[in-house]
């Protein structure tokens, strides 16, 4: 299957270069061998850390990684082209850098899956966990705009030319935070209280976690003007009490707090009414917030069914293509069957992640599974729903896909637990030890009493 990847991708890369230059450039052969020799790395460090892990977790996380070079190496292409014909200096790219963040993740994925050879251990430092996750999760809200503004979120942690974002790394850790906490605390969750329309609600001095994740998930998106990270904080914290209840009137609840948290942020916030209002009508402020969501419709209606081929299409015009953006540049040089193929991998990648949720033998590891699993699929699914004008835009990245480090790291970092988990739940048992019985000449004499 890795193979497979392997030619998919060099094919793509192939096809980039021939309709884009008319021949083929010797950066080909750089991009292939390095993507070949990363891939056949952390296959084999999967072989020997982790043998019995899911086979088609890290095929599928290399294809998306794989695609996600292919398109932003076809966007250097574009911006080279665009350089060249007005006389500017030619920019060194992404892909490069691309490609260094990718090796950077490997090795972190590589190492992870040595120093954590059980995943049941992450539970003694669920508390640990959390402190972290929710100091990363604050830091750039509380440290200067010039530090960590960008494009009006403070997320980003920047020194000289290097950017990293945190909250990438909080949301695994307050993933681990969470499954330990509800294993721990299971019962109070799930204690009846009042019944209202069927459902047994939770008694009110029991909604505290929750409250306290829907109070974090505001003071995200105000400190840091994050909608994207307060979604998905919430929702990973919503599915995981559900998961760790089996009780309907926790979503409700969830859901109800989601709601009255939208319309409060709408209300009190300029950059939420902004987005809202872009979302609604692109096309009433074309020129100014409207521009980036018009571009990736003109983009999708461009590619249509089948697309204008890799390498055909504009998706240049779309701001950001290479980051919050690459999936309307894959639906339009891919068309609507190549995206569908795109958000399968992701299917495929979730709901084996989901699998080994559900064979795993210890609580800790089904939360801590399903919660990672169903990060990706939430992020792949406001990611998507943004770039389709489904949802409002939030800012956030496709896993795999887009261009930018952190995103890389924590990704892998959260595919070397899911193998970990994989390869525990698919471990066979060790058989039972039957002792050699002795001899009968050398066997103990017992004195039976016949009863009377």
């Amino acid at each position: 299957m890795l193979a497979f990847a392997a030619v998919v991708v060099t094919a793509a890369l192939v096809l980039v270069e021939l309709n884009q230059e008319q021949e083929l450039s010797s950066s080909l052969l750089y991009y292939g061998l390095a993507y070949l020799g990363l891939f056949a790395t952390a296959h084999i460090a999967v072989r020997i850390l982790a043998p019995h892990a899911d086979p088609l977790i890290l095929p599928c996380v290399a294809l998306l990684n794989g695609l996600g070079l292919v398109m932003i190496h076809r966007l250097d292409l574009a911006e080279t082209a665009a350089a060249a014909a007005i006389g500017d200096p030619l920019p060194a790219g992404d892909v490069p850098r691309q490609i260094a963040w990718t090796t950077l993740a490997v090795i972190l994925f590589v190492a992870l899956l040595v120093a954590v050879r059980d995943h049941r251990m992450l539970a003694r430092y669920g508390y640990t966990c959390g402190l972290a996750g929710l100091a990363l999760l604050a830091l750039p809200g509380l440290l200067p705009s010039s530090i960590s503004e960008v494009n009006g979120a403070k997320i980003w942690l920047r020194f000289g030319g290097l950017g990293i974002q945190p909250g990438e790394f909080a949301k695994i850790l307050l993933i681990v935070f969470f499954a330990s906490f509800l294993v721990t605390k299971r019962d109070l969750f799930t204690t009846a209280g009042k019944k209202v329309l069927g459902m047994e609600l939770p008694r009110a001095r029991d909604l505290a976690p929750l409250v306290v994740a829907w109070g974090l998930s505001l003071g995200v998106l105000v400190l840091e003007k994050d909608l994207g990270s307060s979604l998905l904080f919430f929702g990973i914290v919503l599915v995981l009490v559900y998961i760790a209840t089996e009780r309907v009137a926790w979503l409700v609840i969830g859901l109800a707090f989601f709601v009255g948290g939208a319309v409060v942020a709408h209300q009190l916030f300029g950059h939420v009414q902004r987005r809202v209002t872009a979302w609604l009508d692109p096309f009433s402020d074309y020129d100014g917030a409207g521009y980036q969501m018009a571009q990736s419709l003109f983009g999708l209606g461009t590619g249509g069914v089948f697309g204008t081929g890799l390498g055909g299409g504009r998706p240049d015009l779309v701001p950001a293509a290479h980051t919050d953006f690459i999936t309307a540049a894959i639906g339009e040089e891919l068309g609507f069957v190549g995206l569908a193929a795109v958000l399968f991998l992701y299917l495929l990648l979730v709901t084996r992640g989901m699998r080994s949720a559900l064979s795993v033998r210890d609580t800790f590891g089904k939360l801590l599974a399903a919660g990672l699993a169903f990060a990706i699929g939430l992020q792949v699914f406001v990611v998507v729903g943004g770039v389709t004008k489904l949802i409002p835009l939030t800012g956030l990245t496709a896993p795999f896909l887009s261009y930018g480090g952190s995103s890389l790291l924590a990704n892998y970092i959260l595919v070397a637990l899911l193998l970990r988990i994989s390869d525990a739940a698919r471990r066979p048992s060790a058989p039972a030890v039957r002792r050699p019985q002795a001899p009968l000449a050398e066997a103990h004499t017992e004195m039976v009493e016949r009863p009377s």
